[in-house]
């Protein structure tokens, strides 16, 4: 690895599976002292170990985002461990789906305590300790369903998209500041419980072969390699971006995607 991130010390949210735990394996191997964060204790520590045991540098933080005091805590926990933090990824979220008019309250605060609220109070927590070290990077892992909406996905269209132009909102405030601000806007993702998932519904899967330009669903490495991309030095004249990491699936108009459908099932005999 050419250690694109060395001597910086990163806080990864919801970092025990999928997308998180990519991440935080690819910024350790590439030099990045990392913060492990989830609620399940036994994936954290195992995360820890796998790094520690490829030759990087890390720790487990406990924690549920949705408890206002847990996205402070883990800075403070960069801080006392590390002396300092120069990348914070919001990945963490949590929360229910279905139409506006049947979600109950509690659900859409859930979402929004998870996706935003875990955000903002992370950010705020994180930006004067990257002010002291001479800048910073925050990333927040939104959506493909932040950029378009899908049937029966209220909160999590709203909330994802209210992410990505929280991101932008940042990214002008503390730009001046030295401190990018991106999102990243995945398509789907098979993560280990998206593998089980498709493994008990093999059209499913099929069907994203369809709809998918490149033929296929992304893997959590895929989108780890964008946010390493976005966290290291390359990316030094990038702020106020959403990148989208979909395979192309928003690039295409929707009649595309149908006549894609079509062919499938066609191929098929359906």
């Amino acid at each position: 690895m050419s250690k694109r991130l060395a001597d910086k010390v990163a806080i990864v949210t919801g970092s025990t599976s999928g997308i998180g735990r990519a991440t935080a394996e690819l910024f350790a191997q590439e030099g990045a002292r990392v913060v492990v964060h989830g609620r399940r204790a036994e994936l954290g520590h195992e995360v820890v170990a796998g790094i520690r045991a490829a030759g990087g540098e890390a720790i487990y933080v406990p924690g549920d985002v949705t408890c206002d005091e847990t996205p402070s805590a883990l800075v403070a926990r960069a801080i006392e461990a590390y002396g300092r933090l120069d990348i914070l990824m919001n990945n963490a979220w949590s929360g229910p789906n279905g139409r506006l008019t049947e979600v109950p309250l509690d659900d859409l605060d859930l979402s929004y305590r998870t996706i935003i609220r875990a955000a903002v109070i992370g950010s705020r927590a994180a930006i004067p300790e990257m002010v002291k070290g001479g800048g910073g990077v925050i990333l927040n892992v939104a959506s493909v369903h932040g950029i378009l909406a899908s049937h029966a996905y209220f909160p999590y269209d709203a909330m994802k998209a209210a992410l990505v132009n929280l991101t932008r909102q940042m990214a002008v405030d503390y730009g001046p500041q030295g401190i990018r601000v991106n999102a990243i806007c995945p398509g789907m993702i098979i993560t280990e419980r998206g593998a089980d998932i498709m493994a008990s519904q093999p059209e499913r899967l099929r069907l994203q072969h369809w709809i998918y330009p490149l033929g296929r669903p992304g893997t959590p490495r895929e989108v780890a390699h964008a946010a390493l991309f976005l966290a290291s030095d390359e990316a030094s004249f990038i702020t106020g971006h959403a990148l989208l990491v979909d395979g192309g699936l928003t690039a295409q108009l929707q009649d595309s995607v149908g006549a894609s459908v079509q062919r499938g099932l066609q191929e098929d005999g359906a």
